[in-house]
């Protein structure tokens, strides 16, 4: 058999097309071999497609065959090691190559789908990528970054949707929609290079405004001191490595790591579970898992970017009790009261007032046995979603449709005239949705068509406007997603007002503006898959960066990619 050297082992190329292996004198690592008295076993195919894209790509390019082996499995291995390079290249050498697809996430689909398209060295497409940097660790985005490039320069168009500022700084041709939002938006206000932009242009565009550093989000001058914290004991969910983390309460922390090192499984699989374990408990029992001071937080939520409600009717204003307060209004009016209209009526959700053919949709889904269904705005309210007579009710000229396709924005500008009890909660209710940043969204938006990061926000809000809410533990999964640098420096606002009510804030992201604003910094490592799991580095920005074991730290203050 063939020897060569892998880590800590020893390794044999077998005629029965098997990787044997003989683990070195004190070595612990290898647990098939733990089973064998001879310290020596076979690694099947199965065993290789456990094993993490990088590592077994450092298997196969430590493989040396003799003349005649090259002539028959030659070109194959070429082929192995050129597909495993350009998985490493795109990001996901962390990932298994018996992972599940429908457990990958939309930027891990994205980018497993461009290491194929470099695989069939095609020239002469075109390749368009919607945010291939979802979920990407600043030093893997480098490595994207050149596998796009190769792309390009092999004779294709690549056409890339992104926030991140280092691919929109690398790139040829910039294309900017904007000014704003929504219905503030979908003009192109500036094309061409970003390296030769006018003082007009920079102006007329947030994006070239933050590429060159008119506009951007401060790093705090100082940091929030804590003292009390919660700790996860004996953290192992998937690769961690049996590791203790403080999370600080009263503070903003970020956990940080390159993808798949374990942040994840940490905050989400071991702190948030042992938390809502506990939470849920009536008796409140303390695990051996966790220690600190749980006495001071009243419970724990984990604001993800799934859909804010389950009904189709569910959106916006409904969801932060908007709603109500304006549903009222419009039963107040002497309108409604002649027709002996209630606050119900106004409601899409309850039969009444809501038309009775499309039940409040406004369209009419109609299912199609061999195709994808078909909706129809319905006959009977037009698309309207009420009954005349409570159409006929309005205030200040509009009717409860009207005031459901109205922005938030317009809304609040729209109710803030009013004097009464009624408009002034209306407006407290609608203002936390425009502090993060969507007062663009309509009231009556439908909850299906707002994007994962406005469903968060959406969420984020709803908490805001509880004054009343005794201190929480938040966990957020990287919201900078799908967020523009001006978004996100709206978010990191209303993040503020939640820990400036007593509220704690957990983190986990990749995004660097959102990084240094952190607090605290968890940082896992030092890789991904089997490499990571470790606590490489704790303490503020500025302390992590200074930590020469920290892939993050490398990058927390790096000077930006600058067109100017």
């Amino acid at each position: 058999m063939k020897q060569i050297s892998y880590k800590d082992t020893t390794l044999y190329l077998s005629k029965n097309s098997t990787f044997a292996h003989q683990v070195n004198r004190g070595s612990t690592t290898d647990k098939m071999a733990q089973k064998n008295s001879k310290k020596q076993t076979a690694l099947s195919i199965i065993d290789l497609v456990d094993m993490p894209v990088s590592e077994l790509a450092t298997l196969m390019d430590n493989i040396v065959l003799t003349k005649e082996e090259k002539q028959i499995a030659g070109r194959l291995l070429t082929e192995i090691r050129s597909r495993l390079k350009f998985l490493t290249d795109v990001g996901v050498g962390y990932l298994t190559l018996n992972r599940q697809s429908k457990t990958l996430s939309g930027g891990e689909s994205q980018r497993i789908n461009l290491a194929t398209s470099l695989g069939s060295s095609l020239v002469g497409s075109l390749y368009v990528l919607d945010e291939p940097s979802i979920g990407l660790h600043s030093r893997d985005t480098e490595r994207l970054l050149t596998v796009l490039k190769q792309l390009r320069d092999v004779g294709n168009t690549v056409v890339v949707v992104e926030h991140d500022p280092e691919i929109i700084g690398s790139a040829d041709y910039l294309i900017d929609i904007g000014p704003k939002a929504g219905t503030g938006g979908g003009e192109v206000v500036f094309a061409g290079d970003a390296a030769k932009a006018s003082d007009d242009d920079i102006m007329a565009s947030y994006t070239l405004q933050y590429m060159y550093g008119k506009d951007k989000i401060e790093v705090p001058d100082r940091r929030r001191h804590w003292h009390n914290f919660i700790e996860i004991k004996n953290a192992t969910a998937n690769n961690l490595k049996n590791i203790d983390v403080r999370f600080p309460l009263g503070v903003l922390t970020v956990v940080t790591g390159v993808s798949g090192s374990g942040k994840s499984s940490l905050v989400r699989d071991e702190l948030y579970a042992e938390l809502h374990r506990y939470f849920a408990s009536d008796r409140r029992t303390v695990s051996n898992r966790l220690a600190g001071s749980l006495h001071l937080i009243d419970g724990v939520e984990f604001v993800n970017q799934t859909p804010i409600g389950k009904s189709s009717r569910s959106n916006p204003a409904t969801y932060i009790k908007a709603y109500d307060e304006i549903r009222k209004l419009f039963a107040d009016s002497k309108a409604a009261k002649h027709l002996h209209l209630t606050a119900s009526h106004f409601s899409f959700n309850q039969d009444g007032g809501r038309c009775d053919t499309c039940k409040g949709e406004g369209v009419i889904t109609v299912p199609m046995q061999f195709m994808a269904d078909v909706t129809l705005v319905c006959e009977e309210c037009k698309g309207r979603r009420f009954k005349s007579d409570v159409l006929d009710v309005s205030y200040k000229g509009k009717n409860i449709y009207d005031i459901l396709e109205m922005t938030v924005d317009e809304a609040i500008a729209f109710f803030g005239q009013g004097n009464g009890a009624t408009e002034r909660r209306i407006v407290r209710r609608l203002q936390p949705l425009q502090d993060v940043g969507i007062g663009y969204v309509k009231l009556g938006q439908a909850s299906s068509t707002l994007s994962g990061g406005e469903n968060q926000r959406v969420k984020l809000a709803s908490f805001l406007v509880q004054d009343d809410l005794r201190p929480q533990f938040f966990i957020f999964d990287e919201p900078s997603t799908g967020l523009h640098t001006h978004d996100i420096k709206t978010l990191m606002h209303a993040i503020d007002a939640i820990i400036a009510k007593g509220h704690t804030v957990v983190i986990i992201e990749h995004n660097l503006d959102i990084i240094r604003q952190a607090d605290h910094i968890i940082d896992l490592g030092k890789d991904g898959g089997d490499l990571g799991g470790y606590l490489i580095a704790t303490g503020t920005p500025e302390e992590v960066a200074q930590n020469a074991d920290s892939i993050t730290g490398q990058f927390i203050f790096a000077p930006k990619h600058d067109n100017a």
